[in-house]
């Protein structure tokens, strides 16, 4: 039989829950753990870590799991390369569902950084108000520049922040151009931060600096080895029923 591990944390990885919990596929959902109250899910479901790649390997064999897809977040590269690197020991075939990055239109000023290293680096020397839309697992780094005033939006609230010039909105997506249009006015946004995500649930503040003439930062995508890659969600259900059927079930 087969047994599907999903690792989770997108938009894109609910959907494909949904579609194989209506598909009546067995599958486990997997999330690391890093919000308070992640989205419930149709499918039975572990919270946090497996203690690296070996840890994975290890549940990977005892739960007899045949195929794994990766439809974690973009940056989650870690995560992406332990999966790698169990798959490859087991042998379980594997593939990525993976958001299309974001590429520059007319109208926008986006200055491409390799990492936040280089993006508090970007920002300028004078005073600004920066919308900080990273999470909030690096937000150390920025620090550095006490001098800004920092606007954060998060899904869950951080009582010990590092920065002592913030702001914090608890929101979680999808947004609107027009909600974060509404929002970078009420705040006063000279700067956004934002990293490389993809997908069509955090564009939103993109459209909205587009349309405000705002500077971007945008931080490129973390370098993951080579790996089978799909971009949707159909195709995903496509790649699970064909290894199905190879296995002669």
């Amino acid at each position: 039989m087969s047994r599907i591990l999903v690792l989770g944390g997108t938009t894109e990885a609910s959907q494909l829950a949904c579609a194989l919990a209506e598909a009546g596929v067995d599958a486990i959902f997997s999330y690391a753990g890093r919000t308070e109250a992640p989205i419930a899910q149709p499918l039975p479901t572990r919270v946090g870590g497996f203690g690296g790649a070996v840890g994975l390997l290890a549940w990977l064999r005892e739960n007899r799991i045949t195929q794994v897809v990766d439809a974690t977040h973009p940056f989650a590269a870690q995560m992406s390369c332990h999966a790698i690197v169990a798959c490859g020991e087991a042998r379980i075939p594997l593939l990525a569902l993976e958001r299309p990055a974001w590429v520059a239109q007319a109208g926008d000023a986006w200055q491409h950084v390799p990492d936040i290293g280089a993006a508090v680096a970007a920002l300028p020397a004078a005073p600004a108000h920066v919308f900080l839309a990273i999470g909030r697992q690096q937000l150390a780094p920025f620090a550095r520049l006490p001098q800004h005033r920092y606007l954060l939006r998060l899904v869950d609230a951080v009582p010990d922040l590092p920065l002592a010039n913030a702001e914090v909105v608890l929101a979680r997506g999808p947004f609107t151009e027009q909600g974060d249009r509404a929002l970078m006015l009420a705040h006063g946004i000279t700067h956004v931060v934002a990293k490389n995500a993809g997908g069509s649930g955090a564009e939103a503040k993109l459209l909205a600096a587009r349309a405000l003439g705002l500077p971007v930062v945008l931080i490129d995508r973390p370098l993951i080895p080579k790996r089978a890659t799909v971009a949707s969600v159909a195709e995903v259900v496509d790649w699970i029923a064909a290894h199905t059927a190879d296995r002669g079930v």
